[in-house]
């Protein structure tokens, strides 16, 4: 580039800069090497071309889909140049939005990583959100500031942390935290009864397939079981009745069984809360290898997670308002920014309750997706309402990859006339959200709905 430019000067070139595309991604390699220092690690195994594929190690790049031009063409160009490996993959992220739109520093949704730490939040509820909303595509996720006190609060506090609360108060009362032994013969259903192979099975699939929304989904779902599995044991009742002690003993232990392995599922996304689980059940360092364990004896409970306040949400909105405040604009800056001021969102007319209550929105799940021969917009999708089957042509092709819908619930309107067209009879609708710019976004339930629930 010619000057003025920002960057390294090329030799012998005066007024030449090298583009800041072939030089800035050298620092990926030289933080590399100062980690591979710091923990005696061979660099040259992950980055040298032959050592590393001798050695058979992997280096995979997550990246913004903003740069994705640069990365997978000049910066895999330079690697082979220079007789570095290439990466195995390169797997690119969407932007992020926050309340369904682009972050806005009036508004104080241009959130940073510090303001969000300078309110006292906790960076794991962030963390969780983010995993819960993360797939394999470049779609965009959004940070809806409600939605986030609701889920964090529902499902780590709600759902995981329950379960530990509740159990190890019975297991330290009356058998002195310790857990029973598997072997032993009661008449009380176990935990295989709901799914703990499958749900690992499915969960290390999803990870390996980079579908983190959908692992922490079957989390929640499997945390819902076990929660409801212990609900209906009533081990209340059971502490009552000195004879039923065994069974008392064997519920909580099995619900105890299940935190830990929901523990080991969550590390790689909660590793904060998942060390302090780690203290309490008495089983430090735990890995994906020892779901084939399970703990002896808990320690004293300790309050694991606080739930969130919409009030530090608010706080941290605040905070970033007045963060702007201070900047002083120019009135040409001020003019400009009014004549590019985002346009009011114009709403349909009013309906009333009666005509709205004439829609069926129910849940669905997409049980099958393929490409639709001829068209350019459609996918077909074969949908369980809960007992019943129906097909659909959606127009969310240029979004979503039919593979990564199956299994998904999603929201549809169920008593829309069937509508005769070139491919088939579509029989509904399901909903999916869209603004001005590009992108799609098929609408979702949270953890714990079923196909055929009605939507209100």
């Amino acid at each position: 580039r010619d000057a003025p430019y920002f960057g390294f000067e090329i030799p012998e070139a005066p007024g030449k800069y090298f583009y800041v595309w072939l030089d800035a991604p050298v620092g990926y390699f030289a933080s590399f090497r100062n980690l591979c220092d710091e923990k005696g690690i061979d660099f040259e195994s992950f980055t040298d071309a032959v050592k590393s594929r001798d050695q058979g190690t992997e280096m995979i790049h997550f990246i913004g889909k903003d740069i994705l031009y640069f990365h997978a063409l000049f910066w895999p160009a330079m690697l082979e140049s220079a007789k570095f490996r290439t990466p195995n993959h390169i797997y690119a992220h969407g932007f992020l939005t926050v309340n369904g739109e682009k972050m806005s520093k009036s508004r104080g949704t241009f959130i940073t990583a510090e303001s969000y730490l300078k309110q006292g939040l906790n960076p794991e509820w962030l963390r969780y959100y983010y995993a819960a909303k993360l797939n394999s595509t470049m779609g965009d996720i959004d940070l809806n500031l409600d939605d986030f006190v609701a889920r964090v609060n529902s499902d780590l506090v709600g759902k995981y942390v329950n379960i530990a609360s509740r159990a190890s108060s019975f297991l330290s009362r009356f058998f002195g935290g310790k857990l029973c032994d598997e072997s032993e013969e009661v008449t009380v259903e176990n935990v295989s009864a709901i799914g703990v192979v499958e749900v690992e099975e499915e969960i290390a699939q999803a990870y390996d397939g980079r579908e983190y929304g959908k692992a922490i989904r079957a989390m929640m779902s499997f945390a819902d079981k076990v929660n409801q599995y212990f609900d209906s044991n009533k081990p209340w009742e059971l502490a009552k009745q000195p004879e039923k002690s065994k069974q008392l003993h064997w519920v909580c232990s099995e619900a105890i069984s299940c935190f830990y392995r929901m523990t080991i599922f969550l590390k790689p996304v909660l590793p904060a809360l998942a060390g302090q689980a780690e203290a309490f059940l008495g089983t430090p360092n735990l890995e994906w290898d020892d779901l084939s364990r399970r703990p002896i004896q808990v320690n004293k409970y300790e309050h694991l997670m606080t739930r969130v306040d919409r009030k530090q949400i608010d706080a941290l909105v605040e905070a970033n308002k007045e963060s702007m405040q201070a900047i002083t604009h120019s009135p040409a800056r001020h003019a400009a920014h009014q004549v590019h001021a985002e346009a009011k969102v114009e709403i349909a007319p009013t309906v009333s309750i009666d005509e709205f209550s004439k829609v069926d929105l129910r849940i669905a799940k997409i049980v099958n997706a393929e490409q639709v021969e001829g068209a350019d917009k459609l996918l077909k999708l074969t949908l369980d309402v809960g007992g019943e089957t129906r097909t659909v042509f959606a127009g969310i092709k240029s979004a979503y990859d039919p593979e990564k819908l199956k299994g998904r619930l999603t929201v549809m309107v169920a008593n829309l006339a069937p509508r005769k067209m070139k491919f088939g009879v579509s029989e509904g609708m399901v909903l999916a959200a869209s603004g001005d710019g590009p992108g799609l976004f098929l609408l979702s339930p949270d953890s714990g709905a079923q196909p055929g629930m009605k939507v209100k």
